[in-house]
């Protein structure tokens, strides 16, 4: 099995359910709210640990009870939080409206995932520099995961990066990318198309190739996954068919369990096969980290 290390954002999720979204300047009722542990890089770590990946993780959370409720998340699923560093400014927070068909809306306040620095994240680097497989988002400053991708590219070690949200990495970061894994809206985003466009998925697989990253990574929601590989090859992946209760975090939880076939040198037609099952399983349940199915849960491929 090999390593993995993921750099990013821990964040406390505070979910409400409701029957749908308010409009501008409206005020409508929801249910009661739970609090859980979430953040993209947080989720996609738990989702590897759970998978049995040995996962480092690398980020930062306050000293307040959400902090404790992201380190302890984190530990449960077996994941290293050496360097999961306490920090003056609050945890960060992802306020979520979900509604009856599981879609969700989130809203992130940082807090302090804008310490995860260049700084701070060389100054970790002996312990998560070498590893099989390092993983990032975009939660945390641009400026930390164009560091870490020049790193990588440094040391020859592989770098995933789910780039979300959307924003566009520079030219640099896309180059060191195997694979780079967005879903529609960001390739869109990526591409400078509008959120419109017509564009089939193999289209936009296409140029996001184009933009240069090793690999690509293309997820689809309930129409799966399709991905072009370092040779060129295409490789189409169905979602499974189940009944969604809740969306949030599929898409990390997706990442993590890619991250852990891939760290073990698998084949990216196998990775995204582990990835869709234990995605199925997480929208079944509510919540982010706390939805994450372990390896004895995701049926054998």
């Amino acid at each position: 099995m090999g390593t993995i290390a993921v750099i990013g954002s821990a964040n406390a999720d505070l979910i409400v359910q409701v029957d749908r979204r308010p409009d501008g300047g409206e005020t409508i009722l929801g249910s009661d709210l739970v609090v859980t542990a979430g953040g993209k890089g947080a989720n996609q770590a738990v989702a590897a640990g759970l998978q049995g990946g040995a996962v480092r993780f690398v980020g930062c959370v306050g000293e307040d009870a959400n902090g404790e409720l992201l380190r302890t998340s984190l530990a449960a699923a077996g994941v290293d939080v050496t360097d999961l560093a306490d920090t003056s400014a609050p945890s960060g927070v992802a306020l979520i409206f979900v509604t009856p068909d599981g879609e969700n809306s989130i809203v992130v306040a940082p807090g302090a995932n804008n310490s995860v620095t260049p700084g701070y994240v060389a100054g970790c680097a002996p312990r998560w520099a070498n590893a099989d497989l390092v993983v990032m988002q975009q939660e945390v400053p641009m400026a930390t995961v164009e560091h870490v991708a020049a790193t990588c590219r440094e040391n020859g070690t592989r770098f995933l990066l789910n780039a979300a949200p959307a924003a566009v990495p520079s030219a640099s970061v896309l180059a060191v990318c195997d694979p780079l894994v967005v879903n529609r809206s960001e390739a869109l985003i990526l591409l400078g198309d509008d959120p419109g466009s017509p564009a089939t998925s193999d289209e936009l697989v296409a140029r996001l190739a184009q933009l240069g990253p090793r690999s690509v990574v293309l997820t689809l929601g309930a129409e799966g996954s399709l991905a072009l590989d370092r040779d060129g090859a295409r490789y189409r992946q169905p979602a499974l068919p189940v009944t969604a209760v809740d969306t949030t975090g599929a898409g990390d939880a997706f990442v993590g369990a890619l991250a852990v076939a891939l760290a073990a040198g698998e084949p990216l037609p196998a990775g995204l096969a582990r990835a869709s099952a234990v995605a199925a399983k997480s929208v079944q349940r509510p919540g982010a980290q706390a939805s994450y199915p372990t390896a004895a849960e995701v049926p054998a491929r």
